[in-house]
């Protein structure tokens, strides 16, 4: 079984504004193991007390590239709810999944960042080429979903084989994003969302989402988690109107959630 190394665990934060029922309910049956996109990171530490004071139950934030989730989630790790940043990922844990949980949670868009003491406001993402941008972050192509959305849309617009000499493949979306904060990189394709969390970075262009690859965040439960009611009960708040404030404020797009089965 694959070690999960938790990222964010909350436990007791809002312990008094609970029930005193949910109060007495033994830990081990309240508590709900999640693993998602690292992108995510930033809404679901908000949305985790939220969670917390309307059901009792105790988050537990596994947070990661969302090939390296899937990858844990295929050889057994204890996880109760998956939500990936891309389709694809979902998919490969079709098997490991309940297929009528499944719903399509957001969309998101690229964005590239720089650095915000190299500040500069990009006309298209052609402007790759120019000879000033000589490192370029993106999350791995083969691999991380938003380095498979980036080389989508860098291939839709024709300048793929010329940029990808300059790709400094990473991790992670937020691993992209840390090689421009640091200097490592001169540009980044990430996430418009994860522009916001940066603090030596800015946006220097915003995808139009008619012109960018569909992105999509499923998420499902997990057949080998051990609290499918809670898994349930963690879906269905993602989809309220109180989850949908956070999710809007950071700059996703909440989608209608309907089920869908793997594709």
């Amino acid at each position: 079984m694959v070690r999960l190394r938790t990222v964010v665990l909350v436990a007791t934060a809002c312990a008094v504004a609970l029930p005193a029922a949910a109060q007495r309910r033994p830990a081990a049956n309240r508590q709900v193991v999640v693993s998602a996109a690292v992108s995510l990171t930033d809404v679901l530490q908000q949305i985790a007390p939220l969670y917390q004071q309307a059901t009792g139950d105790q988050l537990v934030l596994n947070l990661g590239a969302s090939n390296t989730l899937a990858r844990q989630i295929r050889f057994d790790a204890g996880v109760d709810v998956f939500i990936s940043a891309d389709e694809a990922q979902m998919n490969t844990v079709a098997t490991q999944i309940d297929a009528a949980s499944r719903i399509d949670l957001l969309s998101n868009q690229l964005a590239i960042a720089v650095p915000d003491d190299r500040p500069r406001t990009m006309m298209s993402a052609r402007d790759l080429l120019d000879p000033a941008f000589r490192r370029i972050a993106i999350g791995d192509p083969a691999a991380v979903p938003a380095g498979i959305y980036a080389k989508q849309y860098l291939q839709s617009i024709g300048i793929w084989p010329d940029v990808t000499r300059k790709v400094v493949p990473a991790g992670s979306v937020r691993l992209a994003l840390a090689a421009v904060e640091s200097g490592g990189a001169d540009a980044a394709f990430v996430y418009h969302t994860d522009v916001a969390t940066a603090t030596h970075a800015r946006e220097a262009l915003l995808i139009p989402a008619a012109e960018g690859p569909r992105i999509v965040y499923p998420a499902a439960i997990v057949r080998a988690g051990k609290n499918h009611e809670g898994g349930r009960r963690f879906l269905a708040f993602l989809q309220t109107p109180a989850a949908a404030a956070v999710f809007t404020r950071a700059g996703f797009i909440p989608l209608p959630g309907a089920p869908n089965e793997p594709r």
